[in-house]
């Protein structure tokens, strides 16, 4: 098994909030990296990432966005629950501006397979 902090939601969301998303990053990072152990796979690290993300000015971010979704349909197919196209939905949102909304969902859907 892979290990994940199982975290709060609304606490996440709040800290990412209050430290003007000092703390989102922390998030985005930890997010990278559970989401690859949870898949079994070797993906890009959870700091590279976020680096990809600044040189792109957010497009890595946006790919980020969608893979994520890709490796967490691949972790819930490896342990026998329904996988969907959750990739979509967070590329949406985060093309929507709600790029922390789909940072909770990602969130949730790891934390059921804790």
């Amino acid at each position: 098994m892979f290990a994940v902090k199982n975290s709060f939601n609304a606490t996440s969301i709040l800290l990412s909030l209050i430290t003007c998303g000092i703390y989102g990053i922390y998030w985005f990072i930890c997010l990278t990296d559970e989401a690859n152990a949870a898949a079994g796979e070797q993906g890009t690290s959870g700091v590279m990432a976020f680096i990809f993300s600044l040189i792109t000015c957010g497009i890595y971010m946006l790919y980020w966005m969608y893979k994520q979704g890709e490796r967490i349909d691949n972790a819930k197919t490896k342990r026998g629950m329904a996988g969907g196209s959750n990739g979509v939905l967070y590329l949406i949102l985060a093309i929507f501006g709600f790029a922390i909304i789909s940072y909770a969902l990602m969130q949730n859907e790891l934390n059921k397979l804790a």
